[in-house]
Order: C-alpha cells, then structure tokens, then sequence
C-alpha cells in the first residue's frame, strides 16, 4: 500500500470545504443577521404578553436599548393584546379528534414621542397544524407547547421585520 502525503489530504479537505461552501451560498442560504432598525431606543408599554419577554431580548440582541422612560425613546411601542387559540381541525369516522389548529396572533401599535397620534394596530399572527392522538397524550401535550413557543419567536420575528420599516424622524 501506498501512504498518502499529508500535503494532498490537506488539499482535498480544502477543496471539499470550498466545494461545500460554494453550494450552500449558491443556494441562498444566509445565516440570520441582526435587524436593520433605524432607531436605537425604544419604550415598551401597555399589556405585557407572553412574547414580551423575548422582544426585549431581541431588541438588546440587535442592539437597542429598552429605556424606562417615554421622553427618552425615539420610538414608543404598545403591546395590545394576544390571543392563542386551539380548534379541531379534523376528526375519525367515530368522532374522535385526529388534528388540531393552533393559532397565535399579537396586536401591537406604534408612535414618535413627539407625535401623539398612534398608527394603525398591527397585528402578526402564526398558525400550526398537529395530528393527535390519546394513546400519546403526554407526547402530544409537549409538541403542543413546542409549537406554541415556535409560534411566539416568529411572531417576535414578524414584530421586528414590521419595525424596520419604520423610520422615526430626527429630533
């Protein structure tokens, strides 16, 4: 047997490397970047929801500041309100239930400190469809509240793509 000379091994390692790098950005694959906000300070209020928690984090993540104070804000921001719903979506000839719908929706609305008008509710909302079955009800109760938290993170996703559009005067 012939031994294999390390210099020709680490060359085809790199050009394996390079091969697979080639493919995966030809294909559009992007890794997530911070967002694009146009503000650097905003204030939270109104009713606190479920996805508040995790908002405040990806603004801190993207590098804006949550501040404790309206007047030093360039971008007010009011949490509305939430809804989680849980509906049928198929049953078994016997009548017993095969598939659920799981919808989230969040409404949130913003302003300029400045101004005093608010804008239009905006509302983001996500929907999930699972199969279900009693015989693994413990199972299914944990894919339930999986998809429940997959559906906060897009909702806290769509707020913040919903934000980059915004674009607060300068005072």
């Amino acid at each position: 047997m012939q031994k294999i000379r390390p210099n020709l091994m680490i060359r085809a390692s790199l050009s394996l490397a390079l091969i697979f790098s080639l493919a995966l950005s030809a294909c559009g694959f992007q890794l997530r970047g911070i967002t694009e906000l146009s503000f650097k300070t905003i204030f939270i209020q109104g009713s606190t929801l479920s996805i508040s928690r995790e908002l405040k984090q990806s603004f801190k993540a993207n590098g804006i500041q949550v501040v404790e104070n309206a007047a030093d804000a360039q971008l007010l921001l009011e949490m509305l309100n939430e809804t989680n719903e849980k509906r049928i979506l198929s049953l078994s000839g016997g009548g017993v239930v095969r598939e659920y719908e799981l919808n989230y929706h969040a409404s949130f609305r913003t302003r300029e400190p400045a101004d005093s008008t608010w804008s239009v509710p905006q509302t983001v909302q996500s929907r999930r469809d699972f199969s279900y079955n009693d015989n693994a009800l413990l199972g299914k109760l944990d894919e339930e509240a999986r998809l429940n938290t997959d559906m906060r993170t897009d909702a806290v996703r769509e707020v913040l793509r919903r934000l980059t559009a915004i674009k607060p005067t300068a005072r």
